[in-house]
């Protein structure tokens, strides 16, 4: 439960990511790799600029020069703003369905340790382990979090928590 709990807690948001490009580790890491003068350009899907792919409905990502590095560093500097009135990542839908995520979670955990047996172990157990099927980020987290959706609500069932 508590690995879990701590999967669920520790989002990896813009605030996060950015971070960890902008710090100087990235970076010395890829000059033990590559020699000469090199330059990086990354993609990303910025909720605020990406787009879907008309064909396929998938949020496309989006190419960025050596300058985005820069706006990663500010970016990162503004993680202080998360949670806050001025976090404009946090109002997002994926922001949301995480946050719900991590209620629901304590909320099944709460409600069913009281009736914690031998005989509700193996399906409290499937339940705490849930969040383990949930990965990825953007469209396919979403489809694990729809997936499991289904198997959350039957294991909630056994467990008389509905």
């Amino acid at each position: 439960m508590a690995r879990n709990l701590h999967k669920l807690m520790a989002i990896k948001d813009e605030y996060e990511v950015a971070r960890l490009y902008s710090e100087g580790d990235f970076r010395r890491r890829l000059d033990e790799v590559f020699d000469g003068d090199y330059s990086l350009r990354i993609h990303l899907a910025p909720p605020l600029l990406a787009r879907p792919d008309p064909k396929t409905g998938k949020i496309s990502k989006l190419s960025f020069g050596p300058w985005m590095f820069t706006a990663l560093k500010w970016l990162a500097k503004a993680r202080r703003w998360r949670g806050s009135a001025w976090d404009v990542f946090g109002r997002s839908e994926e922001r949301r369905i995480e946050r719900r995520l991590l209620a629901d979670y304590v909320a099944d955990i709460a409600a069913l340790l009281p009736g914690l047996s031998a005989a509700t172990l193996d399906d409290a157990l499937a339940l705490a382990k849930l969040p383990d099927t949930i990965r990825g980020f953007g469209h396919v987290r979403r489809q694990s979090i729809d997936a499991a959706a289904p198997r959350r609500e039957a294991l909630r069932k056994q467990l008389g928590l509905n």
